[in-house]
């Protein structure tokens, strides 16, 4: 059949009016859907810090979310991928930092999966501002990802950086940043109908010291490996 031919059918047919009511409905869900978000997101804003997120790649964030938390027991820390489960407990303990509100995520193995697993357990705990702890060698993907996932679900992102000592646990490129923010945004989208599944969280006040000694473990310590 020729294009003239086909044109020809969808304007006898009408089709061509069902498209563009269904583009002019999709457009107006889309526009009352982001200026709701809009709304949230500036209401959240204002609100105080109700979590802090630590993505992993460096001991020092682990190092800085316990002293932290020391100023603000009463918020819950969520560490997504971070150093060996005894690492951190280790650096808990040293701080003299209560154990109780920390989470370990251990389903994730990149940045995009980092909040690809931890979204749901922060809407879990209804947070509404969360602190993202982070360093300049992971910066600006982490925190573009950050605004645009966690922003697409009302969750506004403070962040905090933490000078890094040693090897940077990150190489950022324009390749890499570019791809994680097409797979945020693309997520932000299919997150609102489907929710990932994580069964390796672990409450640090659960980790087995002990046992992890009898294995043996190592830590980074300031940009350097230390036996425990």
């Amino acid at each position: 059949m020729k294009i003239s031919s086909i044109a020809r059918f969808w304007f006898r047919r009408g089709h061509w009016r069902r498209w563009i009511v269904g583009l002019v409905g999709l457009g107006l869900i889309f526009g009352l859907w982001f200026t709701r978000n809009a709304i949230v997101l500036q209401a959240a804003s204002t609100r105080s810090v109700d979590a802090f997120f630590v993505l992993g790649g460096s001991i020092r964030r682990e190092i800085y979310v316990a002293e932290l938390s020391k100023q603000f027991p009463e918020v819950p820390i969520l560490i997504s991928r971070g150093s060996q489960d005894p690492c951190i407990l280790l650096i808990f303990q040293r701080t003299q930092a209560a154990l109780n509100n920390v989470w370990l995520e251990k389903c994730a193995s990149s940045t995009f999966t980092n909040f690809y697993f931890s979204l749901p357990i922060l809407q879990q705990w209804q947070v509404h501002k969360v602190r993202l702890i982070t360093s300049q060698t992971h910066l600006p993907r982490a925190l573009w990802v950050a605004q645009i996932l966690l922003g697409s679900h009302g969750i506004w992102v403070e962040l905090a950086i933490v000078p890094e000592q040693g090897v940077p646990g990150n190489q950022e490129s324009w390749l890499k940043t570019g791809v994680d923010v097409a797979r945020g945004a693309t997520w932000a989208i299919i997150s609102q109908f489907y929710t990932p599944k994580c069964n390796k969280i672990i409450p640090l006040k659960y980790v087995n010291l002990s046992t992890w000694q009898q294995s043996g473990f190592q830590c980074e310590y300031q940009g350097r490996v230390k036996s425990d």
